[in-house]
C-alpha cells in the first residue's frame, strides 16, 4: 500500500504537490468515492482522475531527461485549438506517464527545452527555491553604455517586482545565427527567476528590444551542438546526475 499522491507521481502524472492540490479539488477518485490527502491504495483500487482511469500497477518507469531544440514558431503546450506545431508532438512514446515540459519557452524564443517523465523532478527544477539558472544567447537593438549594463546587473523595477541578471557579458554572434542590423549587439545573461518573458522585459525596461532569444543553459545542462532545429536527445547518465545533485534529489 503506497500513498495515493506517491503511486500518480510515480505514473509521471505530475508531482505530489499538484497531485495533492487535484486530491483538495475533488479530481481524484478511488472506488468512485473522493480520494483524501495521504490515503492508501493498493494494486485493486481503481482509481480516476477528472473521470479518467488511471493505470496504477505499472512498474514504475526509470527517471528520463530529453534536451529538446525548440525552434520559434513553435508552442510548448499538449494541443493548439489553431492547429500550430507544438513541442510535444515528436517526442517518443513512454509506456506509462507523460512527458513534463520543466519550465516554457514563448512562440518567439528558441534553445533548450528540457523535459521528463519525472514529475517531483520537474516539480524541483521549476520551483524558485532551489534557483536553477537559465542562460540565454540575446540579440539586441538599442543605445546600451555600462550604466545600462550595470542597472541591469544591479536591478531594476518590473511590473510584477523587482529583477535583474545573475550575470551580462558580451557574445559573439552564434554560429548558426545571421545578423542583418549592423547595430545589433549580442550578449550572454543569466537569470535565477522563471517570470514569464522576464529576459526581454529586463531589457524593455532600457528602451532596448530584443531581436533573437536563444535559451543556451538550464541549470547544469548547456545546449551545445548535435541536435538539429525541433529534434532532442536523451540525457547523459552524468547530465541526469548533476541535475538531480543541483535540486537535492
Amino acid at each position: 500500500m503506497e500513498r495515493i499522491q506517491k503511486v500518480l507521481a510515480g505514473v509521471g502524472l505530475a508531482s505530489r504537490r499538484e497531485i495533492e492540490s487535484w486530491i483538495a479539488a475533488g479530481r481524484v477518485a478511488v472506488n468512485g468515492k473522493p480520494a483524501e490527502l495521504g490515503q492508501k491504495i493498493g494494486a485493486g483500487d481503481r482509481v480516476q482522475v477528472d473521470g479518467r482511469f488511471i493505470r496504477t500497477a505499472v512498474k514504475p518507469q526509470p527517471t528520463r531527461v530529453l534536451l529538446y531544440k525548440k525552434r520559434v514558431g513553435e508552442l510548448v503546450t499538449r494541443d493548439d485549438p489553431e492547429g500550430r506545431r507544438t513541442v510535444f508532438r515528436k517526442l517518443p512514446k513512454l509506456e506509462s506517464g507523460r512527458w513534463i515540459a520543466v519550465g516554457r519557452l514563448d512562440i518567439n524564443t528558441s534553445g533548450l527545452l528540457l523535459f521528463t517523465n519525472d514529475g517531483e523532478l520537474a516539480r524541483r527544477l521549476m520551483h524558485p527555491s532551489y534557483e536553477i539558472q537559465r542562460e540565454y544567447a540575446v540579440r539586441v537593438l538599442g543605445e546600451i553604455d555600462e550604466g545600462t549594463l550595470k542597472r541591469l546587473r544591479q536591478g531594476v523595477e518590473l511590473d510584477d517586482g523587482p529583477a535583474r541578471f545573475e550575470r551580462i557579458i558580451a557574445a559573439q554572434r552564434p554560429a548558426d545565427e545571421e545578423d542583418e542590423e549592423s547595430a545589433n549587439r549580442w550578449f550572454q545573461v543569466t537569470v535565477k527567476q522563471g517570470r514569464n518573458r522576464v529576459v526581454r522585459r529586463l531589457w524593455e525596461s532600457q528602451n532596448c528590444q530584443v531581436s533573437r532569444l536563444i535559451r543556451i543553459g538550464y541549470g547544469p545542462i548547456s545546449l551545445g551542438r548535435g541536435i538539429k532545429s525541433a529534434g532532442y536527445r536523451e540525457a547523459t547518465p552524468d547530465e541526469l546526475k548533476a541535475l538531480r545533485a543541483a535540486v537535492k534529489f
